[in-house]
């Protein structure tokens, strides 16, 4: 920066600047006596952030350009050109500067110190109310930049939130996809051994029975330890007869509710014969079974998120809320992750009340609470983890409690996980929207989202009012 001279010329080039507009000879003779004329070099700052902004400055030549930094990136805020009039104003409350001032090529600026306003305001109403319009017009700018601003922001928010949300569903869809494609594929032997039984029509209509009855039937939700001794006595049966494939038939046949009994029924109703080809055609049956059904509750998620988006953007639009109970969807997140779940050999504990109350709410978004919640806990478990997901009616509320035992959200950062966009997730695995969608929702419900966490064991709590 160059301190210039104040010539006689400043008088004619500023006259018929809109500061100036309506003010007498004298009242710019005033303003120049006690002004300071200065020249910045093409690049040079006139400001940073930070700095005090204790003058009223004028452009007589060449341009400045406003830049805010946001995160990494400089974003243009507006361009001062001749006669702009920038800095402080009279009754204007700023003191320091937020942004970048750069001379985009060289040019002259005008100063007049805030020292001068309380002289100016008795030298001339004209130059103060002058002022009082740039002020004005200036605030109206600002606002519909902050409001522009705002729009983009939502707008990010929005889809930011929709690609998260969007995520699970669309990857259980081509999961279940790529597995029904395999198993509507299979080998040669396999096809063979199937068209080649030798077994009547009453005897197959005897297997169908038992087969399409526990399709029909609502699925077992057994608790863990009985689960377990479920899955033994199916193997141990499995390996006794010689069936292949035991482990895959053995998870297929419990998922179902297809037990020890079911089989021996099968194995009495055809004698023995083609055992190994009917349990495989059945576990084939009942695999195919499940990937229909994952795809169809994926792409109902999707399609209720769509839904949701579009309620998002008509806010006149009153949402639908119903009865409902908060096992269902609990259930069906738990059957869209279940491949996570298995991928870490998760130890998944259910506690659920069988005589839980409803609550009044929309199943779709309550939905994405569920995913959120139990994929972030999926997440941050270790290999063998335990995961546990308890339900209870405590002081008229329905509570979920969702717990998992890994290593913990560090204190530091606890009292920012519900902001939008923040993340302790590496880069492209996380948008940080979750956690701000699951309590906005919990919010629209009249409910309430706490947690407590430590290394060993982190619980989200989340309340809901009973639905009387």
């Amino acid at each position: 920066m160059t301190q210039l001279p104040l010539d006689a010329d400043l008088k004619n080039e500023i006259a018929a600047f809109g500061l100036f507009k309506g003010a007498n000879p004298a009242d710019i003779d005033w303003f120049l006596s006690r002004a300071e004329h200065r020249e910045y070099a093409e690049g040079e700052h006139l400001f940073v952030p930070g700095d005090a902004l204790n003058s009223l400055e004028i452009v007589l030549e060449g341009a400045c350009m406003v830049k805010v930094k946001q995160g990494n990136e400089f974003r243009e805020y507006r361009t001062w050109t001749l006669g702009s009039v920038m800095g402080k104003l009279p009754f204007s409350r700023m003191q320091k500067a937020a942004a970048y001032g750069i001379a985009v090529e060289k040019c002259r600026i005008l100063c007049l110190h805030e020292q001068f306003f309380p002289e100016m305001a008795q030298q001339s109403y004209v130059l103060l109310g002058n002022c009082v319009a740039i002020m004005s017009d200036r605030i109206k700018d600002f606002t519909q930049v902050q409001l522009q601003s705002e729009k983009l922001m939502a707008l990010g928010k929005l889809s930011a939130g929709l690609a998260h949300e969007l995520n699970n569903p669309a990857s259980a869809i081509v999961r279940s996809a790529e597995e029904l494609y395999e198993r509507t594929h299979h080998t040669p032997e396999r096809f063979k051994a199937i068209i080649t039984m030798r077994v009547t029509e009453e005897e197959t209509d005897a297997v169908n029975a038992i087969l399409f009855g526990k399709i029909k039937a609502a699925r077992p939700d057994l608790p863990l330890l009985q689960r377990e001794a479920k899955r033994d006595d199916l193997l141990d049966w499995l390996d006794d007869h010689a069936i292949e494939n035991a482990d895959d038939l053995a998870e297929v046949f419990l998922e179902f509710g297809l037990y020890v009994e079911d089989l021996e029924k099968i194995e009495t109703t055809v004698a023995g014969r083609e055992l190994g080809a009917i349990l495989n055609w059945i576990g084939n049956t009942l695999n195919l079974e499940n990937s229909v059904s994952e795809i169809r509750e994926a792409a109902s998620r999707i399609a209720e998120l769509v839904r949701s988006v579009k309620a998002y953007t008509h806010m006149d639009q009153a949402q639908a809320f119903e009865p409902l109970d908060l096992h269902e969807g609990i259930k069906n997140t738990l059957t869209m992750l279940k491949h996570l779940i298995r991928q870490k050999s998760i130890v998944l504990e259910k506690n659920l009340d069988p005589d839980l109350p409803k609550i009044l709410g929309n199943p779709g978004e309550l939905n994405q609470v569920w995913t959120n919640l139990i994929d972030n806990a999926i997440d941050a478990l270790p290999v063998g983890g335990t995961l546990k997901i308890h339900s209870f009616f405590r002081h008229k509320k329905v509570v979920i409690e969702i717990e998992d035992n890994g290593s913990g959200i560090p204190q530091e950062v606890q009292n920012q996980i519900f902001e939008p966009f923040f993340t302790t997730k590496p880069i492209g695995q996380g948008t940080g929207m979750g956690l701000e969608v699951v309590r906005r929702i919990i919010t629209q419900h009249h409910g309430e989202v706490k947690f407590s966490s430590q290394a060993g064991s982190t619980i989200f709590t989340i309340e809901f009012p009973q639905w009387n």
